[in-house]
């Protein structure tokens, strides 16, 4: 889960990572959709400034917050995520 950068308030967004493959999904506010950005994920990982708006969670956690941080939308089950995987890399190796 990502925090706004002032720390007030629930999450404000959300991504899913499989680190060892070098995937990752995040929900994309201007689009409005599930997005495979795997570098943008990484880059805000990386950096310093961002190392106490983000918590690692469970699946169960992530789907609890979704819908808020989406407006609506819940977390891909866990196929569809392979699949975007799969789409843009080899997910399941």
């Amino acid at each position: 889960m990502i925090y706004p950068i002032d720390g007030q308030g629930g999450p404000a967004g959300l991504f899913v990572m499989d680190a060892g493959l070098g995937h990752a999904v995040l929900w994309d506010h201007r689009a409005r959709e599930w997005a495979y950005d795997p570098g943008l994920v990484v880059r805000f990982l990386d950096d310093y400034r961002n190392v106490d708006r983000y918590k690692n969670v469970n699946r169960a956690a992530a789907e609890s917050v979704a819908e808020t941080v989406t407006g609506g939308e819940k977390l891909p089950d866990e196929s569809s995520i392979r699949a975007m995987f799969r789409r843009h890399g080899s997910g399941d190796r």
